[in-house]
């Protein structure tokens, strides 16, 4: 467990201005100095790796892309059914392995769509009364590592962010 304000500290130390927290997730908002996205990218792995002493998941989208992936209401059929849980999965890179459209999961009540480097998650609940976490299926289904966020808190991100 990394406490926010370490967080922080590791992303102004790695360049980063304005850095600030979100809803305590590891959501971070930041001003990146102008240059490489891979550069900067390998400074803020490294400050993580020695805050947390082990290679950090590192998961970065620029506000640009998060505005067009708001803007692009994914879930717009879906939104106003609240026996449903919304969900986006950031992919580390595109997919290794191509799954068959829709990916679909009976067990864990999950159909999943993947567009790029996101997978977009539809989540019916379970026998048990229970929502699926999907990191671990998409993770599993598509090869890569992911980092899953609720709809709901991607919305409050972007929002956060806007001037």
């Amino acid at each position: 467990m990394v406490k926010m304000t370490d967080l922080r500290d590791a992303f102004t130390a790695a360049g980063c201005k304005n850095v600030r927290s979100l809803i305590a997730s590891g959501n971070m908002l930041f001003e990146a100095p102008a240059g490489s996205v891979e550069a900067l990218v390998r400074r803020i792995q490294g400050k993580l790796r020695a805050l947390m002493g082990e290679e950090p998941g590192l998961f970065l989208r620029t506000m640009r892309e998060m505005d067009r992936l708001v803007a692009s209401a994914p879930f717009k059929k879906f939104e106003a059914k609240p026996r449903l849980k919304l969900s986006v999965a950031f992919l580390s890179q595109k997919p290794r392995q191509r799954p068959r459209v829709p990916l679909r999961s009976a067990p864990e009540a999950l159909e999943v769509i993947v567009k790029n480097r996101e997978a977009f998650i539809v989540s019916g609940k379970k026998k048990n009364g229970l929502y699926a976490f999907p990191n671990l299926f998409i993770e599993k289904q598509l090869g890569v590592s992911a980092t899953s966020r609720n709809w709901s808190t991607i919305k409050k991100v972007v929002a956060a962010a806007a001037p």
